[in-house]
């Protein structure tokens, strides 16, 4: 069970404080309670995305040498970051702008960003992208860029400039299931609009859940830094020792709104994902089960009379979801235990899915978003009070506006 985390902790969208004048605060929110939803990741569910070997190419080799070396890798990958500006509304009297960062996957002209520097999600509306972006280069020339989509659950954004517009440098995306806490990164971006900044630091946790600021959703599986991340820096690239990318840039906790050293990135494998149904189909189909779990501990298991002392304990299941539907049971009621105000004491408790063990709540996301896709048949196996049994249920597309 995690602890409840503190109200006095803001988690902000790196690229908030990079919004100009005319701009209103793009998505301030506070830290949620520890329930996780199985939507969160895009599966690679149908329509057929395209390959990202067809999107993603880069000439780019990994940088030599026996350390990190943040100048090399500078020098050797800048030229493939961007900064964005993106303007609602007539661009010369925009009722809102806001600036952010990129980098070029592709001499295509193919170019990831976050979603919340392209579009105005996390307003509270209906998600629109701006009316015109600009992609500026380190030689401060812009060019034209077309919104392809974007992905507000995992909050990605994809941009397309025509490559005869500008010579491009693609930058090569690296693996993020490999990455070890401790090793170093560096971030390349524009923070408060100062572009071409390289930033450093450590892999200070991987697998964490965080709050989507652009969704009511978690994003699972993002990559914790200590490397400074400002207002500004909001989908630029997270590197990894060799030059690869690991990560997009996207959120920040601080209690003063600056970088205090805990910074967020979406991992580049979740990222890669969403790009290649969005160069696609110009939209990303998410898997849907219908339920929220919380983790189930050994203590809270002994404690409550749980059949098993790990797994995934279902404390909602939305009404008419693929889990309604299967019969999956929700908790009944939640009782003070070790600190947390908010343990279940009953319920269904997922352990395993298709044969994949699930030992906490994000388990059940990780599965549901790298093994399963819309329309498929999953056989979830569950613990309900002393009895094991398979329950089979169909998942749905997750529909716009899902409750979290």
């Amino acid at each position: 069970m995690r602890p409840a985390r503190l109200a006095t902790i803001s988690l902000l969208c790196a690229g908030l404080g990079a919004v100009t004048a005319l701009a209103i605060g793009r998505g301030v929110g506070w830290i949620g309670a520890a329930t996780t939803d199985t939507v969160v990741v895009p599966s690679q569910s149908q329509p057929r995305p395209v390959s990202a070997q067809a999107i993603a190419h880069s000439a780019a080799k990994p940088l030599v040498g026996n350390g990190f070396d943040p100048a090399q890798l500078y020098k050797r990958r800048a030229a493939g970051v961007v900064t964005i500006y993106a303007f609602f509304g007539n661009q010369q009297a925009a009722t809102q702008a806001s600036q952010g960062s990129g980098f070029v996957v592709s001499r295509r002209g193919y170019v990831l960003t976050s979603s919340h520097v392209i579009t105005n999600a996390g307003e509270g509306r209906s998600v629109s992208a701006a009316n015109h972006v600009y992609v500026e280069f380190a030689d401060r020339d812009r060019a034209l860029a077309r919104v392809v989509g974007w992905d507000v659950f995992d909050d990605v954004g994809v941009l397309k400039i025509d490559p005869s517009a500008h010579r491009v440098a693609p930058v090569p995306l690296g693996d993020s299931s490999s990455v070890l806490v401790g090793e170093p990164v560096a971030a390349i971006g524009s923070p408060f609009g100062n572009a071409d900044s390289l930033a450093t630091g450590v892999v200070s946790a991987v697998h964490r859940s965080i709050d989507s600021l652009t969704s009511q959703f978690v994003v699972p599986d993002a990559i914790q830094t200590d490397a400074p991340i400002n207002h500004g820096n909001s989908g630029g690239p997270l590197f990894d020792a060799r030059g690869f990318v690991i990560g997009i840039n996207a959120q920040i906790r601080s209690d003063t709104g600056n970088a205090q050293g805990v910074g967020f990135a979406v991992p580049i494998n979740a990222a890669r994902r969403s790009m290649e149904q969005l160069v696609a189909t110009g939209r990303v189909v998410y898997p849907y089960v219908g339920v929220k779990t919380q983790d189930l501990t050994p203590s809270a298991a002994r404690h409550f009379g749980f059949g098993v002392r790990r797994g995934a304990v279902i404390v909602e299941v939305t009404s008419g979801s693929p889990a309604s539907r299967a019969g999956l049971r929700a908790a009944t009621g939640r009782e003070f235990f070790d600190g947390d105000p908010l343990v279940p004491v009953n319920g269904d408790v997922i352990v395993a899915i298709d044969g994949q063990p699930v030992r906490g709540a994000d388990d059940v996301l990780r599965i549901v978003s790298e093994r399963l896709a819309a329309g498929e048949r999953a056989t979830f196996t569950i613990v309900r009070g002393s009895h094991r049994q398979r329950v089979q249920l169909v998942l749905a597309e997750r529909p716009a506006n899902a409750p979290a």
